[in-house]
């Protein structure tokens, strides 16, 4: 198993990134203001305008660490990665399944189950924690665990897909509730981006981005094709298993940490800026204090449900893609997901 390393986020603006010796050196201005060993990482994430010498993302590809670019606001750019490694006898077998109606429609229904327990999980814990508004709260995870067993009987792709939308019309129709500071900056009604036209908004979308770049390099360091899901469609650019495998971790990671930062007023209105357009950003001081705690939160420790040790919560990523890899190779009878208890 790999072990759980750090990922170095790169956030001010004319940052270099060069190769000294074996480590990852930032420059600003030129002045080196940072080295970092390599193999201390896993990954570079780079927001804006920061450049990378061809050198340097030489060594990571070699080490398997991946470099992603992003906007400064957090949007996705690109990704440099090394040579496909891995066995490509993994990766036959995973095009097989995607291509085989009844093992993609088991795989996807895990995966799913995964998501909707989480949510309820996450959706019951606030009810626990907040009994002033457990009722409305209350109602959505009752609503999820009806679905839960519709999801049992579904036999049709694009069923589920009406099941994972209607579980998702659900739990954000009662996220608001779980927001208990400054309600009136942060109210929340329903899902938006691209861009986000509030501040939960832009917030989540910021933390999904994060996840998809850890849970895409754990896919692809157990040799699975990041590209070719289960319950995402195939299309050019998109990683369809990377997106299948972090609807298990969007509302105990992301989801959970967001409303984290807003209830310990962590982050603050003031941290977000609205443009005319009515398009939500953060500014660099909030994106940092999200990136710590994003860090902070990868390595608080649980109970792994199905292999009963205790791992780190950024470990889970990899453990996930190591218990499909083993279901692909015919080690496991099913795709067990991660429920949170």
């Amino acid at each position: 198993m790999k072990r759980l390393l750090n990922t170095l986020f790169v956030t001010t603006q004319g940052a270099y990134l060069s190769k000294d010796g074996e480590t990852v050196a930032v420059s600003v201005d030129g002045e080196r203001r940072l080295r970092v060993p390599v193999h201390t990482l896993d990954g570079v994430v780079c927001f804006g305008n920061v450049l990378a010498s061809p050198f340097l993302l030489g060594m990571c590809a070699e080490r398997d660490v991946a470099v992603s670019f992003l906007s400064e606001n957090g949007r996705f750019l690109a990704r440099v990665a090394g040579p496909v490694s891995g066995n490509v006898l993994l990766r036959r077998e995973q095009f097989r399944r995607a291509d085989n109606g009844g093992a993609c429609l088991e795989i996807a229904r895990a995966m799913l189950a995964g998501k909707l327990c989480n949510c309820r999980t996450v959706l019951r814990r606030s009810a626990r924690d907040h009994p002033e508004t457990a009722q409305a709260v209350e109602a959505a995870a009752d609503g999820l665990g009806g679905l839960l067993r519709r999801l049992e009987t579904t036999d049709d792709l694009e069923a589920m897909r009406g099941v994972e939308g209607d579980a998702a019309h659900r739990y954000f129709g009662a996220f608001d509730h779980m927001i208990l500071a400054d309600k009136e900056a942060f109210r929340f009604e329903g899902r938006n981006r691209r861009p986000p036209l509030d501040r939960m908004n832009c917030l989540l979308s910021f933390l999904y981005t994060l996840l998809a770049h850890d849970v895409r390099s754990a896919l692809e360091s157990v040799g699975l094709d990041c590209q070719v899901g289960f319950l995402h469609r195939d299309r050019p650019g998109r990683p369809g298993l990377a997106l299948d495998l972090m609807e298990e971790f969007r509302p105990i990671i992301a989801d959970r940490l967001a409303l984290s930062l807003v209830n310990k007023r962590q982050v603050k209105a003031s941290g977000f800026t609205v443009s005319e357009s009515g398009a939500v950003t953060m500014d660099d001081e909030t994106r940092k204090a999200v990136l710590v705690a994003y860090q902070e939160r990868k390595r608080e420790e649980i109970v792994h449900p199905f292999l009963k040790e205790r791992v780190a919560l950024g470990m889970l990523f990899f453990a996930q893609a190591l218990l499909l890899a083993r279901h692909l190779r015919g080690d496991l009878d099913g795709y067990p997901p991660f429920l949170w208890r």
